[in-house]
Order: C-alpha cells, then structure tokens, then sequence
C-alpha cells in the first residue's frame, strides 16, 4: 500500500502544529522529520524538542531522518519524542549495525538511509538489519530539490535486491514524478514543497495519492 509522508521541512514553522493536522486529516499516513545537524549536511533543522511539541497533536506515523553525524548519541532522545520509525544514514557514522540495534532494541522501526552517490550494493551486507529503506532522489541537506532521474534505476535495483522491504524515496518528488517512482518500486513517498508548499493541503495529499496509483 502506497503511503505519503509530508516532510515538516516545508511547513510554516510559526503554524507547524496547524500544518500538521492539515496532514493528518488530509489523510497522510507518515509525518517525515527532517534532523540535520550542520555538519553530515551543510544545513541545520531542528531537534527533539520541536518533535516532542507537536506529537500529541498527531496519530500519524512519526517518520524520523536523522542527517546527523554520530546518529547513536540521539536515539534515545528522539524515540522519548515518539519516533515510531528512526533512519539513520549509512554514510554518517562507523557503527551502522550497532546503532540499527540501539533503535531496534526500543521497540521501534529502524530505518537505512543512502546518498545518491552511494550505491544499493554498499547496504547488501545489512539485509535483515533494517525495517525501511529510504532513497535520497536529492542531495541531502535542503528542500525543494529536483529529483534526480538516475534514482529511478536505484529504486529498481532496491526493489528486486529487497523484495519484501519498505522503500522510501525523500527528494523532489510531485504530482508529475510520483507514478515513475511508485512504479520503479516505492511505496513510502516523501513530500515537502508538494504538500506543504500548496494552498490545500488535503487537495495536494490527494493529488500525489491518485497520480502515485495510477
């Protein structure tokens, strides 16, 4: 099944709590949360703190990304802020595997994240390791992005390498490019400025919905 997750980092932060439930009754089934810490990616966010102020306001899925470097030091952190899924990337600290443990060993989902440059065979030796892999279709570090269409054959080669595996695609993604992503293999759909850059948030949910079931 085809989800949506609309990325906090294209809300209005002085009505974040407001863009949230637009999201949720619109009928997004994840909340994606964008960690960046100034040093993995050239940008910083936010921090527990503003994820932990809004978690009562939502029974979505709490879809957090840490781009952070050193992920294990903040697992515990964000999981007392109610991350139901925590992804780390593969490409910001030496202790993959220890980490994806520390997450699993809460209760909740971990997710694996890659860069664009890195490619699917670098994570085959983690199979079994993670609950979800999320696809970075942009550099990460910023929003509104184009997404770059060489991830298309990155989804693929995900896919027939885990076949039974939620893959998350995060950059670029709108109502003209989700159908390619879905088809090469997605069913968890990041969206920033497609969801929170519209007037109506319901219309634009909607919109990515039935053009990604197409």
């Amino acid at each position: 099944m085809i989800k949506i997750s609309p990325s906090i980092l294209s809300c209005d932060f002085s009505k974040l709590g407001s863009d949230v439930e637009k999201a949720e009754k619109g009928g997004a089934e994840y909340l994606h949360i964008d960690v960046m810490d100034g040093l993995f990616v050239p940008n910083i966010s936010l921090g527990s703190g503003i994820q932990k102020s809004i978690r009562n306001q939502s029974k979505m899925v709490f879809d957090t990304h840490l781009m952070i470097v050193d992920p294990i030091r903040y697992i515990d952190d964000f999981y007392n802020a109610g991350s139901d899924i925590i992804t780390i990337h593969y490409e910001s600290c030496e202790n993959v595997e220890e980490t994806l443990e520390k997450i699993h060993s809460l209760g909740i989902k971990a997710g694996l994240s890659i860069k664009p440059k890195t490619p699917i065979s670098e994570i085959k030796h983690l199979e079994g390791k993670f609950d979800m892999l999320l696809i970075m279709s942009v550099e990460p570090g910023f929003g509104g992005q184009s997404f770059i269409p060489e991830s298309l054959d990155k989804i693929k080669e995900a896919r027939a390498l885990f076949p039974t595996l939620d893959i998350e695609v995060d950059g670029g993604i709108n109502e003209s490019n989700i159908n390619s992503v879905v088809k090469a293999g997605a069913n968890i759909l990041v969206a920033g400025s497609a969801v929170f850059g519209k007037e109506d948030v319901s219309l634009a949910i909607e919109t990515l919905r039935k053009n990604a079931e197409a």
